[in-house]
């Protein structure tokens, strides 16, 4: 078991890569793909996959199957009420009090609601929920979803599904800083395995995504070359990387070495 683990809500996880089980090809390529990026948790939207359902059932048992840690969302709920209803409804069919909150604001980019996530994990928190809220990168939010009880925040690090990696690292730098005992997970956003590997190379304490490889041409690999690149972000941000110069600085001092003239 590594030394290096993941703790969220006093539970250890060996992965630092959450993923979702939407748009994959098929149920047994999400399977595959789970297994290849060696995840220990997936989320799963509950307005898209009801187990009361025949389908649904179906796909509930293969991720039980899976072994997975189950991290149902609120995806698609616009309202407090709307979420805090989702999320209990979760809770009695999947039996887990944890919960990815999302109440999104905006249509257009998906943007949390700052006002209403906080007002929901509130709520959540106050019912036994572990919430884990998908938030922007603003401190202040951010706090104040600590102040009404999460213990894990999942800020994006740019609009959902669109690929375009950390669009703000001097907000998501802030927040590492600011916040240096609160896990931190990013959530959305991220296309390429380099732009996780970057997050994780600033402290980030874990990455999630879902359309990066499930929309990839061979979902398995892609997660497999994510899980990679999380692994040795991970292990460089650990090691301290070398701080950036403005100026040349030679990796063969030149003090002690015997000068060459031209005759």
């Amino acid at each position: 078991m590594s030394q290096d683990q993941l703790v969220l809500y006093g539970e250890s996880f060996d992965s630092r890569f959450l993923l979702g089980t939407a748009l994959y090809p098929s149920p047994q390529c999400m399977l595959d793909a789970i297994q290849s990026g060696r995840c220990e948790v997936v989320t799963l939207g509950l307005r898209r996959q009801n187990p009361t359902e025949g389908s649904g059932d179906a796909f509930w048992q293969m991720i039980q199957r899976s072994g997975c840690r189950l991290l149902p969302n609120t995806a698609g709920c616009k309202t407090v009420k709307e979420a805090v209803t989702l999320a209990e409804m979760s809770r009695e069919i999947f039996n887990t009090d944890w919960v990815k909150l999302e109440v999104i604001g905006d249509d257009y980019n998906l943007q949390p609601d700052p006002f209403g996530l906080v007002d929901a994990a509130g709520q959540l928190i106050q019912k036994g929920f572990k919430v884990l809220p998908y938030c922007t990168d603003d401190l202040i939010l951010g706090q104040r979803l600590l102040d009404v009880g999460c213990e894990v925040l999942m800020p994006w690090g740019s609009p959902i599904g669109t690929g375009q990696g950390l669009l703000n690292r001097y907000n998501l730098r802030t927040l590492r800083e600011r916040l240096p005992d609160t896990p931190l997970i990013i959530d959305a956003g991220l296309g390429a395995p380099s732009q996780a590997a970057e997050a994780m190379e600033m402290g980030f304490d874990g990455v999630l995504l879902n359309t990066a490889v499930a929309k990839a041409h061979n979902p398995p690999l892609m997660a497999e070359a994510f899980a990679d690149t999380i692994d040795a972000g991970r292990k460089a941000f650990k090691a301290g990387l070398m701080t950036r110069r403005q100026t040349a600085s030679p990796s063969t001092p030149t003090i002690g070495q015997p000068f060459w003239h031209q005759a």
